[in-house]
């Protein structure tokens, strides 16, 4: 329940819970709709209790959870010091409260939080905060210092490369770095460019989300007795999926295939231009855009397809993947995977054994290899139950579950050992 402002016992985390540990899950928004991983971390935790602090509050009916603290944004206090740097962070860097002292409010070095975090986390008194996001982490860093708490952070992706050209933001996620009690990653790849942003090994932490794939029905795929192909896509609809590559690829796909569909599950700022460029090259008739769709819809379209595409590219932002979570539900339903060797893709498909990876922004290899899964249904079938198989092993929700438990009472002990305030910051 959203706005249940100062009761530390209402459901989630009553008096009688007290034995686990309280894990404050720090977000910007509770939750978007696509956030639904996020959702499944913060909602089905064994060994901490947990309460949701969020800037704004939104879809509680799709991801229902109590406690949800809605917190209070703090009118902005005037400003004495150097107009010209509080001009830039505000309206040219757009990074506000900034990460460096422009002047003072009251006390002389006293930071100006823009939201009532702080008496929050006195009045809560968590064990620990997890972050979530490495920008949201950059925006809070201040407020969770002046609270006195140990914290973490994940970083799910689009937080390394959506905001490192902006000016201070390298340097403030090296305090980041340094302040966080733990550095935890979705995927392999990230951890990797995480490295190369400057975290210490030894904060690194691999954090896949949860996927719940017992309650995913899988069936071995076979071909259509009527050559009506279904192939599947589930994503937002933005550059980094490799949405047009998909439909560069698929005129050959047809010409052998002519009942083939290509349903995409789906909305983003891509779609009118997707539905252009399908009509421009006469594929209207074998593309078919759901808009979004629920968990129920998304799964009754895992079993009436035949292959999942997720031909994912760098962007020229350097925007990538994780590992894409419809995929590894597609995967757990038993759907062979046609996709690209980018971001964390590969820590979930192996090219040959459940699926077929090929170059990034590669239309003839991606029809290359759409042709050799349809006109083989031995390896068709092949794929389906492989794809089963290795997913439920790595990527298991009671597994990841506990690897993110694990992580917070390896977070809380690290604070044990080093109290606030001992930690050497950059």
């Amino acid at each position: 329940m959203a706005d249940e402002r100062h009761d530390p016992g209402i459901a989630g985390v009553d008096e009688g819970d007290a034995a686990r540990p309280l894990v404050v899950s720090l977000c910007g928004t509770y939750l978007k709709r696509e956030m639904q991983s996020l959702h499944r971390q913060i909602a089905h935790l064994r060994a901490f209790r947990t309460v949701v602090f969020a800037e704004q509050v939104e879809n509680l009916e799709m991801f229902p959870f109590e406690p949800v603290v809605a917190m209070e944004k703090r009118k902005e206090p005037r400003y004495r010091g150097n107009f010209v740097k509080r001009f830039w962070y505000k309206h040219v860097v757009k990074q506000w409260p900034p990460p460096v002292p422009i002047g003072h409010v009251g006390n002389a070095g006293q930071y100006y939080h823009p939201y009532d975090l702080v008496d929050l986390l006195t009045e809560w008194k968590p064990a620990l905060v997890h972050v979530y996001y490495g920008h949201k982490a950059v925006k809070y860093r201040r407020m969770l210092e002046a609270a006195g708490v140990p914290w973490l952070v994940s970083f799910h992706g689009v937080d390394v490369v959506k905001f490192v050209d902006r000016p201070g933001y390298l340097d403030d996620l090296k305090r980041v770095f340094a302040e966080a009690r733990l550095v935890l990653a979705r995927s392999e790849s990230l951890l990797d460019r995480l490295r190369e942003l400057g975290c210490p090994e030894e904060k690194l932490r691999l954090n896949r989300t949860p996927a719940p794939l017992d309650d995913i029905d899988f069936a071995e795929r076979q071909p259509p007795e009527n050559g009506e192909w279904r192939l599947l896509q589930a994503c937002r609809l933005i550059p980094k999926k490799g949405l047009f590559t998909t439909l560069k690829a698929l005129p050959r796909v047809v010409e052998r295939w002519p009942k083939l569909k290509f349903v995409l599950a789906g909305t983003g700022p891509d779609e009118e231009r997707f539905r252009d460029e399908a009509r421009a090259a006469s594929l209207q008739n074998h593309v078919e855009l759901l808009g979004w769709v629920g968990q129920e819809r998304l799964r009754a379209e895992f079993s009436r397809a035949h292959a999942f595409l997720h031909p994912s590219e760098l962007t020229d932002t350097s925007d990538q993947e994780g590992v894409p979570n419809a995929m590894v539900e597609a995967m757990a339903a038993g759907l062979p995977i046609v996709a690209t060797t980018h971001g964390g893709i590969p820590e979930a498909v192996e090219s040959g054994v459940d699926g077929y990876l090929v170059p990034e922004k590669d239309p003839a290899a991606l029809a290359d290899a759409l042709l050799r899964l349809l006109d083989d249904p031995e390896t068709l079938a092949r794929f389906s139950r492989q794809a089963n198989a290795s997913v439920r092993e790595k990527f298991g929700f009671e597994r990841q579950i506990e690897a993110l438990e694990s992580c917070y009472a390896e977070a809380i002990a690290l604070a044990d050992e080093a109290p606030i305030g001992t930690i050497t910051k950059p």
